[in-house]
């Protein structure tokens, strides 16, 4: 009873006493950010690491995390520097493997998501100098990057490869024909950075005497313009953007050798379409590894490629019925004849043990799966690895042997785990999160003890108590047609059983994501929404990852149709529930979840009584080919697939209040979609509303616009919710 009385007199005092969240205060003031570790990065051969503060970038040990020196400071810029260099201002910086020298990149400005360009500085630490990479007349450069050596550094420049010996001062030019529209060098077109993850498409060989890199055509590919406005005659922006079916660019690799100042192209005569997601050497600086995809993106190739004497092999094939998912999880054993790598060849993404002859080892089994290989120990064959093993919901550090075997669970606790190992492997960086707890950051040994703690963000903890903010209660629920999904739901504070509330529904639903997780997600605008008497609900239904091939890639062909039955299903289940209005149901997504809440709520048949809709696709003939095609196959072979799942296609049907937002710049999901879904809802005769950002892209930021459409969301819910 004592218990009970002070659980009362503890709400209560929370209830009373707490502060009330507005929109100005989450999204100019940001009061519920949680704060990380400033420039942490590991060195590139060593058990150190480096932080920034406000003046200096400061080296620390793994072991202790004592501070051991201050490698770069506001002091040594402008006493080597004319070029009113500040820490501040370096956007970041990296390493020469021997860490004896700096690359600082400043004045970064971003053509799309990943490409940037900017100006880099060359810091010698032992020498105590800095030079300008390239002449700032000649404009700004592109990952610039060392050779191993740290004698060469190669970057792109106006679409053309070039690289600095460092010893010499000298600027070699790899690369001529670079012209905007027509050919890139050494950068990858609109669609492989956006869907293949990629940004700098060259690399040095470990002996740094060969640069392999890409040569993209886009000569072919057609082109989409945007008006940009704000002038007395608007400009046009035109870029290569190779939609559903269309052509791509003619990509092929080169090797340049620098001992003969040649380029040599890589000839591995492909028997279809493929795409070239990436490419590695291996440590002989002999052998190219060039992963070769085909348009399909069911069949994934690798293919060594020897440098010296041209001849090739398909040293292993990776297929699946559906498709593949291109990852980053790709080591090659010092051997080279072998390497290590995720496949879903059992249904589950595992880990496998390849060579080249052949032979294929599964390390990992089971029915879950591995998100990540985090570092490979060469020495000591052993693995660390993310995966969702013990807990559906989380993501907790494994380390498995070569042989599959000496499995160990690393991190402790329920919740979510991500890490960065030092360049031996002897510690790693833990950030470990759970809905009520924000980052916590610490210093770990490779056996997972923990030895010190670098940002415990208790300064978030308090301002979330101080806010009163909730957290999430999961849940499981078993749909009319047998899926169960998982789901989770923020309620206010004062929650009262006895009420009708409200619910919005929060919806991505793309290929593979994620939505309902035990990751840390403070969800702001949701605590906001809560705190006006609104419950926010998610589910993640089929197409979702974590749960293997068969819950994930049932939507193949069809993508859209099964995702909006199971948020249709969702919302029935939530009517079922007594503290919830049936009549107040609504659904919001951005992009992926902007296409399933228009379709959601024009299917629903009634289901939810409003949608809000940010930047969505609302034809799959619209947006790029590598991600559609991947789902959908080409609009060609698959027309229904395309058509049916189309909100175009079900916009008469349109029941309840509908809001459509998008950004006229948008380079991503083209505002054509918010026109043509427009249209169809003129013609079918439907009200709604439509609210356009000028000039912003797909992220719909920039200035006080978050703020603004957020408020107007708000808004909007108020009203119809």
């Amino acid at each position: 009873m004592k218990n009970f009385l002070l659980l009362i007199v503890t709400t209560l005092s929370i209830n009373v006493f707490a502060q009330t969240l507005t929109l100005e205060s989450i999204f100019k003031d940001g009061v519920l950010r949680p704060e990380g570790i400033a420039g942490f990065q590991p060195m590139p051969s060593s058990d150190f690491y480096t932080v920034t503060t406000k003046f200096t970038i400061d080296k620390h040990n793994f072991a202790t995390g004592a501070y051991v020196t201050t490698l770069l400071s506001n002091d040594i810029l402008n006493a080597l520097s004319k070029d009113s260099l500040t820490v501040a201002k370096i956007y970041s910086y990296s390493f020469s493997k021997n860490e004896n020298k700096m690359l600082i990149a400043t004045d970064i400005e971003y053509l799309y998501r990943r490409i940037s360009k900017g100006f880099y500085y060359l810091y010698d630490i032992q020498a105590n100098k800095i030079i300008p990479v390239s002449q700032k007349e000649k404009g700004k450069i592109s990952f610039a990057t060392f050779s191993d050596n740290g004698e060469k550094i190669a970057f792109v420049r106006n679409l053309n490869l070039f690289y600095l010996d460092v010893k010499t001062g000298k600027e070699v030019q790899v690369t001529f024909d670079g012209k905007e529209n027509h050919i890139i060098n050494g950068l990858p077109d609109w669609v492989y950075e956006e869907e293949l993850g990629v940004d700098k498409m060259f690399s040095w060989s470990p002996d740094g005497k060969c640069l392999a890199y890409t040569r993209f055509n886009e000569s072919n590919v057609k082109e989409f313009s945007m008006t940009m406005w704000g002038e007395l005659y608007p400009a046009e922006h035109k870029f290569k953007y190779p939609k559903a079916g269309e052509d791509n660019s003619v990509v092929e690799i080169y090797v340049y050798h620098t001992e003969i100042n040649k380029s040599v192209k890589v000839d591995i005569k492909a028997n279809e379409e493929v795409y070239y997601p990436r490419f590695f050497w291996l440590s002989n600086s002999v052998d190219l590894m060039v992963l070769q995809l085909n348009r399909f993106q069911n069949k994934l190739e690798f293919v060594k490629y020897n440098v010296l004497n041209h001849n090739y092999s398909i040293v292993f094939a990776d297929t699946n019925p559906y498709w593949l998912n291109v990852t980053h999880n790709y080591y090659f054993l010092n051997n080279n004849n072998s390497m290590i790598l995720t496949s879903e060849k059992d249904g589950f993404n595992h880990i496998y043990l390849v060579d080249f002859n052949g032979n294929i080892k599964q390390l990992t089994s089971g029915n879950w799966e591995v998100a990540s290989i985090q570092y490979v120990n060469y020495k000591t064959k052993q693995i660390y690895y993310l995966s969702n093993e013990n807990d559906p919901l989380g993501r907790n550090l494994f380390v498995v042997d070569f042989s599959g075997k000496k499995k160990t669970r690393l991190s402790k606790g329920e919740g979510w785990n991500t890490s960065t190992f030092s360049a031996t492997g002897n510690y790693y960086r833990n950030s470990y999160a759970t809905p009520t707890q924000p980052p916590y950051h610490t210093i770990n040994d490779s056996k997972g003890n923990e030895l010190r703690v670098l940002q415990d963000n208790a300064k978030l903890k308090a301002a979330m108590k101080e806010y009163n903010c909730v957290s999430k209660e999961f849940f499981q629920f078993t749909t009319a047609e047998g899926i169960t999904m998982d789901g989770w739901m923020m309620k206010p504070a004062d929650f009262d059983p006895s009420k009708k509330y409200p619910v919005l529904v929060y919806t991505y639903g793309g290929p593979g994501s994620v939505e309902v997780n035990k990751n840390f997600n403070v969800e702001t605008w949701y605590q906001y929404l809560t705190q006006n008497g609104y419950i926010v609900a998610c589910a993640d239904g089929r197409g979702s990852g974590g749960k293997g091939d068969a819950f994930q890639k049932v939507i193949y062909k069809q993508m859209g149709k099964f995702e909006s039955d199971d948020q249709i299903a969702f919302a029935k289940y939530l009517k079922t529930i007594s503290y919830i209005n049936p009549n107040r149901i609504g659904i919001w997504g951005w992009s992926f979840g902007g296409y399933l809440s228009a379709l959601s709520l024009f299917k629903g048949e009634g289901a939810f009584s409003m949608a809000i809709s940010v930047a969505p696709v609302t034809n799959w003939r619209y947006y790029d080919n590598i991600y559609t095609e991947r789902f959908q196959r080409t609009p060609q072979e698959n027309p229904e697939g395309y058509d049916e799942n189309s909100p175009v296609f079900w916009a008469d049907k349109l029941q309840g209040k509908f809001l459509m937002v998008h950004g006229t710049a948008d380079d991503n999901v083209h505002f054509q979609n918010a026109i043509d879904l427009a249209t169809a809802l003129n013609n079918a005769g439907k009200q709604y509303e439509m609210f356009f950002y000028p000039n912003k892209n797909h992220h719909i930021t920039g200035g006080n616009t978050r703020l603004h459409l957020y408020t107007m969301m708000t808004e909007f819910i108020f009203k119809n919710l």
